[in-house]
C-alpha cells in the first residue's frame, strides 16, 4: 500500500468511512427496528383502547390533536401539564444548562427557543461562543499538557523507556483517568439518585456527553425538588465543561502516538516520517533523558517539569 498515490489514499480512506457508516447503520438497524415496531404498536393498542372507553366523551379527532400539541410542545422542552413544570424551563439554571450545550456542541435538545428573538439570538451566540470556547480549550490544553508530561517523563527516566513507549504508556494512563474519573464514577452516581435508570444508561448518559453526541434522552430530573433539581443542573454544567476538556486532553493525547502520526502521515502524504512523526507527545528534550547513559542523572532524581 505504500506505493498508492494520495489521491488513492484519500479514496481508500473515504470508501472506509462509508464502509464503518453503512455498517453501523445495519447494526442500529437489527438492534433497534424491533423494539421501535413494539412501542408503536403498543402505543396504537394504547390508543384503540382509551378511544372506546372515552369516545363517547371525546369529539372526533380531538385526542390526536390533543397528542400533537402535546408532542410539538415536548420537542421545545415543554413536557408536563402541570404547574410546577413551567418556571423550570426557562429559569437561570436551565438556561445556563442550555448555554453549556450550545458552546460545548453536545446539544441535549432537551429544550429549544420558541422565539424568533431566541432563535436569531441563538444563532449569533453560537457563531461568536464556538470560537471562543475553542480558543479557551486550546489554551487550557496547552497549559496542561506539559503538566501530564511530567509524570511519563520521570516514569520513562526511572525505567529507561524507549519514546514511543512512554507516550503510549502516558496515552493509556490518561484515559484510564478520564475513564474512571469523568465516565464510570459519574455514572454510578447516577445510577444511584435515579432508580428509574440501569447502570448502563448511566455510562451511555456520561459517554454521550463528554463525546458531544448529546442525545439527551437520560436527561430527566423534573419529578425532583427545585432545589434538587437545580443543583443537578449546575453539577451538570460543570461535569461538561471540566469533562469535555479532560475529554479533549485525552483524544489530543492519543493523536500524538507515533501509531497515529504514522497512519495519519500515509493518508496525508507520500514522504518518509520524520523525527516528529516518531515522537510522542513528550517533548523530545524529555524523551532524551530516558536515553543517557546511568552516570548522568543522578539516581531517583526526576526530570524538571
Amino acid at each position: 500500500m505504500g506505493g498508492l498515490r494520495p489521491w488513492a489514499r484519500y479514496g481508500l480512506l473515504v470508501m472506509a468511512h462509508l464502509l464503518a457508516l453503512g455498517l453501523g447503520a445495519v447494526v442500529f438497524q437489527a438492534l433497534e427496528g424491533p423494539p421501535a415496531l413494539q412501542l408503536q404498536a403498543k402505543l396504537r393498542a394504547e390508543l384503540v383502547t382509551f378511544q372506546a372507553e372515552y369516545r363517547a366523551c371525546l369529539p372526533p379527532g380531538a385526542l390526536e390533536e390533543l397528542l400533537g400539541t402535546t408532542l410539538a410542545a415536548q420537542a421545545h422542552g415543554i413536557s408536563r401539564l402541570g404547574n410546577g413544570s413551567e418556571a423550570r424551563n426557562w429559569d437561570l439554571p436551565s438556561a445556563l444548562l442550555f448555554t453549556a450545550s450550545i458552546l460545548t456542541t453536545t446539544g441535549y435538545g432537551h429544550m429549544a427557543p420558541l422565539s424568533t428573538g431566541g432563535k436569531a439570538f441563538c444563532v449569533v451566540y453560537a457563531a461568536l461562543g464556538l470560537p471562543a470556547s475553542l480558543a479557551l480549550v486550546a489554551t487550557l490544553r496547552h497549559c496542561l499538557l506539559p503538566l501530564l508530561s511530567c509524570p511519563v517523563a520521570w516514569v520513562a527516566v526511572r525505567w529507561q523507556l524507549a519514546p514511543a513507549r512512554a507516550a503510549l504508556l502516558q496515552a493509556a494512563g490518561l484515559g484510564l483517568l478520564v475513564a474512571g474519573t469523568f465516565v464510570l464514577l459519574p455514572a454510578v452516581v447516577l445510577w444511584g439518585l435515579q432508580g428509574n435508570c440501569s447502570l448502563l444508561e448511566a455510562i451511555y448518559f456520561c459517554f454521550g456527553s463528554l463525546s458531544t453526541i448529546g442525545l439527551g434522552d437520560l436527561l430527566r430530573g423534573h419529578d425532583l425538588h427545585p432545589a434538587l433539581y437545580h443543583i443537578g443542573q449546575i453539577a451538570l454544567l460543570s461535569y461538561l465543561l471540566l469533562g469535555l476538556l479532560a475529554m479533549l486532553l485525552t483524544v489530543e493525547t492519543f493523536s500524538e502516538l507515533p501509531q497515529v502520526r504514522a497512519m495519519v502521515k500515509f493518508f496525508g502524504s507520500s514522504g518518509p516520517l520524520t523525527t516528529e512523526d516518531q515522537g510522542g507527545i513528550l517533548g523530545q528534550d524529555e524523551l532524551a533523558l530516558s536515553t543517557l547513559p546511568p552516570s548522568t542523572a543522578a539516581p531517583g532524581q526526576a526530570p524538571a517539569c
